[in-house]
């Protein structure tokens, strides 16, 4: 009769200690970035004013954990053939080889090397790398902070930088009558982010 006893007092031990385990805690240090509430974009002088551009098609992976996010990282993959200037035809000399050459260089990534978030300032240094070329830079903006807890937190930032697109082999210009040129080589990048831990 013990073992039968002992048998029984265990199987009713069972389900209360589960019920007295505490529940899982949620993934911490991995966040999915919000595509509705994010985005990607850039200026760069043409004559004389500055025209926009974004990116419609682009993933992210954001790793660390608030508030230090040390260590933490960020990696950007771009569809470089998702720019988009709202001219279809600057759009498209813009995929040729004059510009990405986006048949033979489809993708533009950004990996960090080293994130830091000092209250509200955050620094992102990283390597770009575009037509095959991959180049270190520096981004500097705002940690916006956290809002929520566990599965549902939510963190925010934005952050730019200026390159020289000469850097990366996108060198086409042409002259203009009177002097100058049609573009600028400074292009100046900024991405705004919300994220959700994912």
């Amino acid at each position: 009769m013990r073992p039968l006893l002992v048998l029984a007092l265990a199987s009713l031990a069972a389900p209360l200690a589960a019920q007295g385990a505490p529940a899982a805690a949620p993934a911490t240090g991995s966040w999915k970035v919000d595509l509705a509430h994010s985005d990607i974009t850039f200026r760069i002088r043409h004559l004389v004013a500055k025209v926009p551009g974004t990116f419609n098609q682009w993933t992210a992976k954001i790793t660390g954990e608030p508030p230090a996010w040390t260590p933490g990282a960020v990696e950007v993959t771009i569809d470089a053939a998702s720019i988009d200037t709202r001219n279809e035809r600057r759009d498209n000399d813009l995929r040729s080889d004059n510009f990405f050459d986006v048949a033979r260089y489809p993708t533009i990534t950004f990996r960090s090397t080293k994130v830091e978030v000092q209250g509200s300032r955050l620094t992102i240094t990283g390597d770009l790398t575009m037509k095959g070329v991959t180049k270190p830079v520096v981004l500097t903006g705002e940690y916006t902070g956290m809002m929520g807890a566990g599965e549902r937190a939510k963190i925010g930032f934005s952050a730019s930088t200026t390159i020289n697109r000469l850097d990366w082999g996108i060198t086409w210009n042409r002259a203009v009558e009177g002097g100058g040129v049609v573009l600028g080589d400074e292009v100046t990048i900024d991405i705004n982010i919300e994220a959700a831990r994912g």
